[in-house]
């Protein structure tokens, strides 16, 4: 029998970093119940620069808090439908970018979409934590601080 690496354990909900969209902490739910990760963002723009496809875009990284914003360049990487937390499909942009959490770094595919009325500004869906963690729904901020 293969002997299995024991993962660690996340919390339902953590605070992540997004170093390379400028985004130095943000509360993600960790929700195995979506396969792709999302962020709140507006104002979203697509442009060109070298002969790759880009996207502008400005996120609230704080629920209730409008008053800090940060705007985020990246590499455009996919238009996709994704089906919404109603059930509905949205076509949505998606980018590839760096997640730190707990001291680990990987990339992550994350799709844009406006979160607004939704408890938190960004989920941590499984593709971004298999392999990686467990999650344990009894438990937040493991390895985390507010």
């Amino acid at each position: 029998m293969k002997h299995k690496q024991q993962l660690p354990a996340i919390g339902w909900r953590e605070w992540i970093s997004l170093p390379e969209l400028g985004i130095e902490k943000i509360k993600a739910k960790i929700d195995t119940g979506a396969r792709s990760s999302a962020i709140h963002a507006f104002d979203i723009e697509t442009f060109s620069h070298s002969g790759k496809s880009m996207v502008r875009f400005k996120v609230h990284p704080y629920q209730r808090d409008t008053l800090k914003t940060v705007t985020a360049v990246a590499q455009l990487l996919d238009r996709r439908e994704v089906r919404n937390s109603g059930g509905h499909a949205e076509l949505r942009l998606a980018i590839l970018t760096p997640v730190e959490l707990d001291g680990n770094r990987w990339p992550i595919e994350l799709t844009l979409t406006n979160r607004d009325v939704m408890g938190f500004r960004m989920l941590l869906g499984r593709q971004a934590v298999r392999r990686r963690f467990l999650v344990d729904p009894g438990h937040s901020f493991l390895h985390t601080h507010q």
